[in-house]
């Protein structure tokens, strides 16, 4: 994949495969260090041991529709070509969470992508399942949780073009805020 937003996008939606209610993304830049690492943990059905070490084989699967998963491979194989690390762990029943570290400096670093329009995507796709999104730079950081939106809402869903709206405006504002801070 091209950007690592993708990575991100399709390994949520293994999240949501897995039945996740409550997926959490976090992306924690380090300018001074060259580093990013992205973070998904999701409280879905979880692996197996077994599972868990071939997650980052692309002829693993289990998915029935198709003999290959390449998601994870990928996001492994983007985070390892940088000289960063990856790293998956799962508890069976209770859910999955994977951790890539990326050097920033290096030649084979992909872009992170437009990381605040997977998170968009991600609630207006699936406004039943609850999403916390944080992002840190320079040692700032903020935080998007829809559990808090849903209580303030109250009876108006995630996937309501105003609230969606809002959503948006929150990420773009936030985001630039903490990049013009630096």
């Amino acid at each position: 994949m091209r950007e690592l937003s993708l990575n991100v996008l399709d390994i949520v939606q293994n999240s949501i495969t897995a039945l996740s209610l409550l997926t959490t993304v976090a992306v924690y830049e380090n300018t001074a260090e060259q580093k990013l690492r992205i973070e998904v943990t999701d409280t879905g059905k979880g692996m197996t041991e077994e599972q868990v070490q071939n997650v980052v084989d692309p002829f693993f699967t289990t998915r029935t529709t198709r003999s290959v998963g390449l998601g994870v491979p990928l996001f492994k194989m983007a985070a390892e070509q940088t000289g960063g690390s990856f790293e998956i762990s799962s508890v069976l029943g209770s859910g999955t969470h994977l951790a890539a570290d990326f050097v920033t400096s290096s030649i084979d670093m992909p872009p992170l992508g437009d990381i605040n329009s997977t998170i968009s995507v991600l609630i207006r796709m699936n406004p039943h399942i609850d999403f916390i999104y944080t992002y840190e730079t320079g040692g700032q950081s903020f935080t998007l949780d829809t559990r808090e939106l849903r209580t303030m809402l109250s009876d108006v869903p995630l996937d309501n073009p105003d609230v969606m709206a809002w959503i948006d405006e929150f990420l773009t504002e936030n985001t630039n805020e903490l990049k013009n801070s630096k």
